[in-house]
């Protein structure tokens, strides 16, 4: 796990929640993996699998109002195996949070989203540490 890896997934994790506030569908569909299956569980939400199904639920919950007021990833915690990585966070919605795993491949020189699922997190779990490293939120 170089530096440079941690990095490069970080900043990708990173562009997930600024497409994800800003409610941009362009950047959303362009952060998701072309050569490889995807898959997705929203909160409630049955298994999706397919581009076609997973980049549709996004644009359902960006364009159609479904999407939080604000989101904001927390305590992120990398762990990347060869061409696979793996982010483990807390997701602030400001009226409470969600606890998420985001999955990364390498696709060329770049890391492009597998999976995301994110779903409920006991009370109080947002406010402790996950890893020992900790962290501020990335914007």
């Amino acid at each position: 796990m170089s530096a440079e890896d941690i990095g490069a997934v970080e900043r990708a994790n990173a562009s997930f929640y600024r497409c994800f506030a800003a409610r941009d569908m362009v950047a959303m569909d362009e952060l998701w993996a072309r050569g490889r299956e995807v898959t997705c569980i929203h909160p409630g939400w049955p298994l999706l699998v397919g581009r076609e199904a997973v980049i549709g639920s996004w644009r359902t919950i960006l364009e159609g109002g479904g999407a939080p007021d604000t989101i904001r990833c927390l305590r992120p915690v990398v762990q990347i195996a060869g061409d696979a990585a793996w982010v483990l966070c807390t997701e602030d919605l400001g009226a409470g949070s969600l606890i998420a795993t985001n999955v990364y491949v390498r696709e060329g020189q770049a890391w492009r989203m597998v999976h995301h699922q994110a779903g409920p997190t006991p009370h109080g779990a947002e406010a402790e540490d996950v890893g020992g490293e900790g962290g501020d939120a990335l914007h």
